[in-house]
């Protein structure tokens, strides 16, 4: 039995689809049921291009919409831009070469995400290390060194620092990468099924490089060898195993048993044996639903053969035309039967050799067939030709593409649907014409090309005939089949070439602020490298040059043999003797800090979202100091501020206003006024409690829905439920009925059904307030079932009826409505139609209406104030002439190969006219949990935080207003041009800044730019996306910039993505400020990569900002502890310790530089050269390593706490030239002091110990003054540690006693020459250790009294709130794990205590008219919301002002209480003036007069429930 289409008269047509999304995932012997109860969701009879030209010659156009003429033969030859893909036809002469291959090139489909092979490793990893100038400098020292001349004692052991950073960063980076090559190789050698002993003529087996060989048998040796190792590793592990764990480490018999399964199920529909195996598809739903009257088949009840639906399928005649199927199905005399044509030639001799093999990803070439099976993963870009359902429909997850769950629709082409069998691929014969790849996901195009043959005519050569390929007949790589036993198509895209590649890899490279200023400082190093190396140079030769001194005497000659060759040769020696300047291992210690900061990150398990398993993900490792400056944070809203999900509270219907609602924006706008919101939010919810058990019981009483569930209601609204009962009279039962069928009509939900008792039923829906709408409609006994074969089945208040959709035209962003063409049991043709309020009243009939406009326009407008997401619906009945008329136009632009989204437009325009008004709909998108707090944390900060956002005005507004961002104390300036020129927006910036005495000048923009305290909490802006366009030209970006610096908060609304990157940039780089962008839809990536740092929510919108971020979170709540706990630590961290790197390493060089001022500068090394080469690497690295690991000035909760802490990191004072200078000026003074306490205690020359040895020589000064100047850093670098613990202390001790065990053990050493035995000589002397202590006293004393002094007299507020912590002022912290201060403003939706605001606006000024919240928009961004031809339920409305006047006195509603409407009617009237006269586009007011700009006709019609109100 098969689900029957209503009867109908002559004028019937098929069902038409465009439906791009499904989520059913029901699977089993039903599998193919599945696909019948949403078959023709595409297009069923798309007709045009792949039917042959119509004989009759009878040319049909709407608006310009024309049947294409098909491709003539001369076009074969032509190569257009994108590419050719031939099968079973050779190549022309002109696609290829003199040798008789493919001229064309495609890219492989192996896949390397891997910088390095095996063989490339070393080379590579060497030269994109010496990329880093610091390394190419120390390797200049170790080639110097090679030359005796320039005094290098040991050139062997001077290249070991060198080789041990190149070591470490080169296992850093070899870990990194492996990790990347285990899993290439994974997805390159995953299993393909692809078509093997047939000609693939698209590519040319014998083009593998020499090269490519050579790199094959490198890695599979070294892959062999590798595993022949860990084989037998395992087994010798293995045999010591239980037998249970044995069992336990076994896999399961996957290829041989899966194909075996296959190969059973296929037999069982009795199919031969080289047709494609079916596989095994479990099913979840074992139990079947029946269907009341006319025998039909259940929702989830599938026939059991392989191929049919239980009825006759439609077959080929002998003519080579369809015929009509000869089942129970009743058509139209007058529908046209369609004939697509095949790609297989009947009269094609093939050998039969070609056979599906398994193969692996990455030997699939472009032009090869391939068969995917259920669960499999998409290897390429695949155009399919034929699926296991008849209807040629497929379901693809492609969450691996963009984060997305909800399973999509794909399509097979009809002139492929016949082919199953590889015989079948040999008979194909056509070629695809492709356009070139591009990064779009949403978009293809491409037509099939071939010859139709008459299986009758042999002789005759045929028909060219041609079919064009969208998006939806493509299955892009690393998407998943489901709920599909079969897939065959063909290869058109591969490897880099494929669009998941071609998005991949596109976060930008980001380096720190102080990585960049880094650079700055590492070359003035060098500079002070270079004088010394000069100054040492000029004496040296200048000292040779002198005659009749001692050196007469006593040298052998110099070097260089002249002074002016001497002086250069001393300069190169300098430069050896002096390396330490420059700091090689500053960059490795900075890769380990911020790897351990990351760790510290991804680790801290408050900010971890359970809900959906993720912690604080680093990505980008090399910023997290960054996060210690930001200054401004810029915001979406919907999904990052609120949660995206969405439920429905209020509607309007006929001008009646139904549902309880108590939301944050309406606790905001009381609290505003004055009201105690804690008690007025207590009586609502006792209120909405109460009103939700009278709805339920009187629901039930009504209709025993088995699918209505208590806790699931979220439209609480009981008079609706009377009136559906015909309480307020016939008119109002049958507007409520009408537009609830709208809404479980007018939609692209799939119902999934989990078995129970009660059942439940789900909707997977693109958007969630789609879901939102069809759930509603479920839970007031409209519910939808599922889908027939070509209609929906709702279950209307117990009684079950089918309505046949017959065209569903599509949401986008430009139409910003969508539309179901539905015929009703009657007979008659409704169109359906819901979308922005805008659009909707633009488009009603003119002259109609009139009072239900005003009354509908009311009522959406205080659901707005109430921030809530409103929707218009309508509808229109068609004719059925008039129908058929346009749904032929419509078939053309449906089968366009050019512009068919464009032309499908036009078509769906055309049809959606002279609507009738039902009524409107209000769904709420809640904030998350805790932004409030955390807007207020940050604030508190001093942190600016924008928001950039989709939504209109009013609800970006009254968002500001419930978390924190926009007070009642505020004037809010409404920037709005309305003609939309850039004189008049000058005009505009030129009046708001004299109000803060402000001309846009230069010198304006650099005092700003210093300037960065938070603005007076006074004013805030709110501009929306016309305006912004305007203000962003260069003319005027400058005014503009300097208004938004003055306002405590900026909202952005109606803006694109392009346009939130904008804003970023001028904020960025007009303020020279740190940028924080915060996201979680694919529109806010722009503005994610163009801040500085980049934050990515891992919400209900897919994964595309969290893949470009450099930070990903769960929830908008942990920015504050991970920008005022870590990124404050940091940055604080990281400043401290490339200060202390540079101190300790000016100490250590400039001793060893006096001490030349004595010797003529003739580069004689003072200490032993063991001592230069470890400096860095051993002696000193340790502390200051964990200084920057570790160090903690306060705890976590204190930072919390105290978020007025992190502004020393908004001015940047951690880390400064003044600073930097400083340590450097007190590294020299240290360095004074450590050399001459030694030299002065040797100047005498009479330093005899007690066994009458002199150990006054170079090398054992040279002990003296580098144990001192160890002890002396290390100690240095404890005293500007704030946290002194165990462990810190350990390692400055353990820093301290190496440089003394390692002259001892190397010294013990006859191989150390003239240092031998230095070490007993030395330590046994009183003197060393009281020049150590005295030296150390006096080289830190400095620092000591003036960190004493700051300290006492000049205390910053770190030292000042240190000092509280002490004095236990912070210890009731210690009961909170993670101490997150009360928000000043809590959410009173959720009845949190709070003290309410006073109503006092300064000089008694009413709130400015725009300010007032109009409609939010309804759009719920997901992944694909941004292409303008995606499928993604409704959107909302444009803003363009509103200014609408609510002055009457507070009334009741409609004779009924209605406490939430009259609730907020009343808080309105008080508080909002007349603006009647305004000329705004959406405003209430202009709703009720505006017309239609679209309606041809004034012709009347009569809707249920409607008539009374025209």
């Amino acid at each position: 039995m098969v689900i029957r289409s209503h009867d109908h008269g002559s004028n019937v047509s098929n069902p038409t689809k465009r439906i791009r999304w499904a989520t059913q995932r029901v699977t089993g012997p039903n599998e193919r049921r599945i696909r019948q109860s949403i078959k023709d969701r595409f297009q069923h009879h798309k007709a045009g291009s792949t039917e042959k030209k119509r004989q009759s010659g009878d040319t049909s156009h709407l608006d310009g919409i024309e049947e294409e003429p098909e491709p003539s033969e001369a076009n074969d030859g032509h190569e257009s831009s994108g590419r050719r893909i031939y099968f079973n036809i050779p190549l022309p002469d002109s696609a290829k070469d003199s040798n008789g291959h493919p001229l064309a090139h495609y890219e492989r489909n192996k896949i390397r995400t891997a910088k390095y092979t095996p063989l490339s490793f070393v080379p590579k990893n060497l030269w994109f290390q010496f990329h880093n100038i610091a390394n190419i400098y120390f390797l200049f020292i170790v080639l110097l060194g090679i030359y005796w001349i320039f005094g290098n004692p040991d050139p062997a052991l001077s290249s070991v620092p060198l080789i041990v950073i190149l070591f470490l960063t080169a296992v850093k980076d070899g870990i990194e990468d492996w990790r990347r090559t285990v899993l290439d190789n994974e997805l390159n050698n995953a299993p393909a099924h692809r078509l093997v002993d047939w000609n693939n003529v698209n590519t040319s087996e014998d083009s593998i490089s020499l090269w490519r060989r050579i790199k094959k048998v490198a890695t599979h040796t070294m892959l062999s060898t590798y595993r022949t190792w860990s084989a037998k590793r395992k087994n010798k592990s293995a045999g010591s195993k239980g037998y249970t764990q044995r069992a336990l480490d076994q896999s399961r018999p996957s290829t041989d048993t899966r194909q075996s399964q296959r190969a059973s199920v296929f037999s069982m529909s009795g199919a031969s044996e080289d047709g494609i195996q079916m596989t095994p598809l479990p099913s979840p739903q074992p139990d079947r639903r029946h269907v009341s009257g006319n025998d039909r088949l259940t929702i989830n009840d599938r026939p059991t053969t392989a191929f049919s639906f239980g009825r006759e399928d439609t077959s080929q005649s002998a003519n080579g035309h369809l015929s009509a199927p000869s089942g129970n199905i009743k058509e139209s005399a007058q529908a046209p039967v369609k004939f697509y044509g095949s790609i297989m030639d009947p009269f094609k001799e093939v050998p039969g050799k070609a056979h599906f093999k398994q193969d692996y990803w990455k030997s699939v070439q472009v032009g090869d067939f391939v068969r995917i099976y259920n669960e499999d993963q998409i290897p390429a870009d695949v155009v399919v030709l034929s699926t296991s359902d008849p209807d040629g429909q497929c379901y693809v997850e492609t969450k691996n593409l963009d984060g997305e769950t909800n399973l999509k629709v794909r399509q097979a082409l009809h002139c492929g649907r016949k082919m199953k069998h590889s015989k079948d691929c040999e008979r194909a014969s056509f070629l695809i014409e492709s356009g070139p790849p591009n990064v779009n996901l949403y978009q293809y195009s491409g037509v099939a090309r071939w010859t139709q043959r008459d299986a009758r005519k042999r002789e005759d050569p045929g028909t060219e005939m041609a079919e064009p390929i969208s998006i939806n007949n493509l299955l892009l790589r690393g998407c998943s089949l489901r709920n599909t036993a079969w897939v065959l198509g063909v290869v058109v895209y591969t490897g880099r070439e494929t669009k998941i590649m071609l998005n991949s890899g596109i976060t930008p490279s980001k380096r720190s602020r102080i990585a960049r200023d880094l650079n700055w400082y590492v070359s003035y190093n060098f500079v002070v490298l270079f004088f010394m190396c000069l100054v040492s140079g000029i004496v040296q030769g200048v000292a040779w040059a002198k005659s009749r001194t001692s050196s007469d005497f006593f040298e052998f000659g110099s070097i260089g043999g002249s002074p002016p060759l001497d002086g250069f040769i001393t300069f190169w020696s300098c430069v050896i003797l002096f390396q330490n300047l420059v700091p090689i291992s500053l960059y490795i210690s900075l890769e380990i800090i911020r790897t351990a900061q990351a760790a510290f990150i991804y680790s801290d398990t408050f900010m971890y979202h359970d809900k959906i398993d993720y912690p604080c993900t680093p990505k980008s490792w090399n910023i997290s100091d960054d996060l210690g400056q930001i200054e401004y944070i810029f915001s979406d809203k919907t999904g990052t501020l609120t949660q995206n999900v969405m439920e429905f509270k209020k509607c309007t219907i006929n001008g009646v206003p139904y549902g309880e609602a108590y939301t944050e924006a309406q606790a905001g706008m009381q609290r505003r006024q004055g009201i105690d919101i804690e008690a007025e939010g207590a009586k609502a919810h006792k209120q909405i409690a109460k009103d939700r058990v009278k709805m339920l019981q009187d629901l039930r009483k009504m209709h025993a829905n088995p699918y209505l569930h208590d806790n699931e209601l979220t439209f609480v609204a009981p008079d609706f439920v009377t009136d559906l009962g015909g309480s307020s009279g016939a008119e109002q039962q049958s507007a409520n009925e009408e537009f609830m069928l709208a809404l479980a009509l007018c939609h692209t939900v799939i119902t999934e059904r989990t078995p129970g008792d009660p059942p439940k039923l789900e909707f997977k829906a693109q958007s969630p307030d789609e879901a939102a709408l069809v759930a509603t409609a479920r839970d007031c006994g409209f519910t939808v079932m599922g889908r027939s074969n070509d209609g929906i089945i709702l279950n209307v208040l117990g009684q079950e009826r089918e309505f046949t959709v017959l065209n569903t035209l599509e949401f986008n962003s430009s139409r910003k409505r969508m539309s179901a063409i539905i015929r009703m049991p009657s007979g008659k043709i409704i169109l359906y139609c819901k979308g922005a309020d805008s659009v909707i009243y633009s488009r009603l009939r003119p002259g109609e209406q009139s009072q239900l406009r005003r009354l509908t326009g009311e009522h959406l407008e205080m659901f707005a104030r109430e921030g809530l997401r409103t929707l218009c619906i309508a509808c229109r009945e068609l004719g059925e002439e008039e129908y058929q008329t346009w749904n032929k136009e419509h078939d053309l632009a449906a089968a366009a190969i050019t512009d068919r989204e464009d032309k499908l437009e036009a078509v769906s325009d055309a049809i959606e006219r002279e609507l009738t008004l039902l009524g409107g709909t209000a769904i709420e998108d809640r904030l998350q949990d805790g932004v409030p707090d955390a807007i207020g944390l940050l604030g508190d900060a001093g942190i600016k935080l924008w928001v950039l956002t989709g939504d209109k005005v009013e609800t970006a507004i009254n968002i500001g207003f419930s978390c924190n961002l926009l007070n009642n104390d505020m004037d809010l300036i409404v920037f709005k041009i309305e003609d939309e020129k850039i004189e008049t927006a000058e005009l505009e910036l030129d009046k708001h800044l004299e109000t803060f005495g402000l001309k846009g000048t230069d010198e304006e923009l650099q005092a700003a730019r210093k300037d960065h305290r938070a603005p007076s909490p006074t004013h805030a802006i709110v501009i929306d996306g016309d305006s912004l366009k305007l203000v962003l030209e260069d003319q005027l970006r400058q005014k503009f910039l300097l208004l938004c610096k003055q306002c405590k908060s900026v909202l952005c609304c109606r803006v694109s993505p392009s346009q939130k990157a904008a804003v970023v940039r001028m904020v960025k780089n007009g303020l020279d400020v740190m940028t924080l962008s915060v996201g979680d839809g694919a529109n806010d990536v722009a503005m994610i990569q163009e801040a500085d740092v980049g934050v990515g929510i891992a919400g209900e919108e897919g994964r595309q900002a969290v893949m470009s971020s450099d930070y990903a979170i769960g929830q908008f709540r942990f920015l504050q502890r991970l920008i005022l706990v870590h990124g404050r630590w940091s940055y604080r961290r990281l400043a401290e310790t490339i200060a202390n790197f540079f101190y300790k390493n000016m100490v250590w060089t400039f001793a060893l530089f006096w001490y030349q001022i004595y010797n003529n500068f003739d580069t004689t090394y003072l200490v032993d050269y063991t001592y230069i080469l470890l400096f860095n690497l051993a002696f000193s690295s340790l502390p200051v390593i964990f200084m920057g690991i570790l160090d903690q000035d306060v705890s976590d909760k204190v930072s919390l706490a105290v978020p007025q802490l992190y502004r020393r990191g908004i001015e940047r004072k951690e880390w400064t030239s003044v600073k930097f200078w400083t340590y450097m000026l007190d590294g020299i003074y240290q360095s004074v002091i450590c050399y001459y306490m030694g030299h002065l205690l040797f100047a005498r020359a009479t330093f005899v110990t007690h066994n009458g040895l002199n150990i006054g020589d170079r090398s054992r000064i040279g002990v003296y003054i580098g144990c001192a100047a160890i002890v002396v850093v290390n100690t240095y670098v404890l005293i500007n540690t704030y946290r002194w613990d165990w462990l810190f202390l350990l390692l400055v001790a353990f820093s301290i006693l190496l440089i003394w065990f390692w002259t001892g053990v190397y010294s013990a050493f006859t191989g150390s020459a003239q240092f031998y035995k230095s070490a007993p000589q030395v330590f046994g002397q009183l003197s060393f250790w009281a020049m150590i202590l005295l030296t150390t006293a006096i080289c830190l004393l400095p620092r000591f009294a003036a960190k004493a002094f700051q300290k006492l007299y000049r205390p910053r507020d770190i030292d000042i709130i240190r000092e509280q912590v002490a004095q236990g002022k912070f210890r009731h912290l210690d009961q909170y794990k993670a101490y997150v201060p009360p928000g000043k403003l809590p959410s009173a939706a959720s009845s949190e205590v709070s003290e309410p605001s006073k109503s006092d606006r300064r000089n008694g000024k009413p709130l400015a008219d725009d300010e007032r919240p109009m409609y939010p928009p309804s759009v719920a961004n997901t992944g694909t919301t941004h292409n303008a031809q995606s499928q993604n339920g409704s959107d909302g409305t444009d803003y363009t002002g509103h200014r609408f006047s609510l002055d009457q006195p507070p009334r009741p509603s409609f004779d009924r209480p209605r406490p939430s409407f009259d609730r907020m009617r009343d808080s309105m009237d008080r508080i909002r003036p007349s603006f009647e006269a305004s000329n705004d586009f959406t405003s209430a007011a202009l709703l009720t007069r505006l017309e239609s700009s679209h309606s041809a006709t004034p012709t009347r019609r009569t809707l249920h429930g409607t008539s009374s109100l025209r």
